[in-house]
């Protein structure tokens, strides 16, 4: 999930059958080019995907290149089928027919009503995305972790500005989940603080809450608030501006390799080592979390916020904070991968050489799931990088249709995979880096 510090613009290369990427970065005092407009959360710039969820507007060539934010979604989303997900290369901007986006594979276990996100090995893992925004609200989760070394589990808020609030589980330390925030991809490490979890959080199922208002966030487990940070206790001086989550948020829930050995060895050493591919905690060839529910409580707009509609948020200003967002009724969905924020064009009714050929990437690589990674570890309690499965844990797990599941080796749902072979990418300090290969849209 390589995903934010603004200066480590790294990427994974965007593959589809008859497009490639260009090669267009962007970052700090770089825009996107007008022939690939939009600023993925990797660095890349692009056209379809990435103009949609995720798209940075404050390195997009415009600030409307990207799509407008549709508007937050108040409901109880039960995760017992992939109904409601649609995989990143299909999903076209229409949140009013889909919920939920993905990437890698999310696959359903019905025994217990629910999603499994699985990682084997050679994959980034998966990665579930609302096709929403939250500008302030309660989100909760209910859900297991995977457990091992260099295994993470995630629950987060993520802005396109980067503004991030983070529920993190290192798969070494199976009593306690990490909160952390960040504002506009800024990592501060001090911001993270651990938060032990009543029995551990492999074995059942537990509601993580994250409650996020204009003046202050908490995190609570299974109803008892555990942390709270104060806006007010953010003010920065030499920014001018208080280090605060408060831009419109999607909610994302994944799981990733933080323990590839071509990563950071921070990165590495926070996730607690190496990866094993051959580890007992793994089940059908693949690691896995379980997502049962997320409910969501829309909050309403801040005070003072700029109310033009009532359908999507758009940003005004390249400052990306609460005061430059809009509330709109402007609604842009896209006709084909190929469209943009200003250009969407129209659905493609047969192959068109003149776009078929045309080298510029649509669709974002890599699983951006995660949290703001560290470079020095995070003290953990009560890890146990030894323990054995027990029951209740990952010899129940068996996904629909009793078939083993193996990513990245052909179409098998939702979701898009790994192709071998296309190249790697290397750490940044700032950034949760993965190694990763390129990522074939099926």
């Amino acid at each position: 999930m390589v995903r934010r510090a603004l200066s480590a613009a790294l990427a994974v290369a965007a593959f589809s059958a008859t497009v490639v990427a260009d090669g267009a970065k962007c970052g700090p005092g770089n825009l996107c080019p007008a022939d690939a407009p939009c600023c993925g959360q990797y660095g890349d710039c692009g056209v379809g995907a990435f103009c949609l969820g995720g798209c940075d507007p404050l390195f997009s060539h415009s600030l409307d290149s990207c799509v407008p934010n549709p508007v937050c979604k108040s409901g109880d989303y039960s995760l017992d089928s992939l109904d409601d997900v649609q995989s990143i290369d299909k999903y076209l901007g229409d949140s009013s027919k889909i919920n939920w986006q993905s990437q890698g594979k999310p696959v359903t276990y019905a025994p217990d009503k629910s999603l499994l996100l699985t990682m084997a090995e050679g994959t980034v893992g998966s990665l579930l995305a609302s096709t929403f925004y939250v500008w302030y609200g309660k989100i909760c989760a209910t859900m297991t972790t995977s457990q091992g070394k260099g295994v993470v589990t995630a629950f987060i808020m993520m802005s396109d500005a980067r503004d991030e609030i983070d529920f993190e589980w290192v798969g070494v330390d199976i009593q306690n989940a990490q909160s952390n925030y960040y504002s506009q991809g800024v990592t501060v490490y001090t911001n993270a603080k651990n938060l032990t979890v009543d029995g551990n959080t492999v074995e059942k199922t537990h509601e993580y809450c994250i409650d996020w208002k204009p003046d202050s966030l908490t995190w609570a487990v299974d109803g008892s608030d555990m942390r709270t940070v104060k806006r007010s206790d953010t003010w920065n001086k030499t920014s001018n501006r208080f280090d605060y989550p408060q831009t419109p948020s999607r909610i994302m829930l994944s799981l990733w390799p933080a323990g590839l050995p071509s990563n950071a060895k921070g990165t590495i050493d926070w996730a607690g080592g190496v990866i094993d591919w051959n580890s007992p905690y793994m089940q059908n060839g693949y690691y896995f979390a379980q997502v049962k529910t997320v409910t969501v409580d829309c909050y309403d707009p801040p005070s003072g916020a700029k109310i033009n509609g009532k359908k999507s948020y758009k940003y005004t200003d390249m400052a990306g904070t609460n005061n430059t967002i809009e509330l709109s009724d402007d609604i842009v969905i896209l006709g084909s991968l190929m469209g943009t924020g200003t250009e969407p064009g129209e659905a493609e009714t047969k192959t068109d050489s003149s776009t078929s050929t045309k080298t510029v990437a649509m669709v974002p690589g890599g699983n951006p799931g995660g949290g703001g990674k560290q470079e020095t570890p995070v003290a953990t309690q009560g890890a146990d990088s030894n323990a054995t499965p027990t029951a209740g844990d990952v010899t129940q797990i068996n996904p629909t249709g009793g078939q083993a599941f193996v990513q990245g080796t052909g179409n098998q749902g939702s979701g898009t995979s790994l192709q071998p072979g296309l190249g790697k990418i290397s750490g940044s300090g700032l950034a949760i880096v993965l190694a990763v290969l390129g990522l074939v849209v099926l």
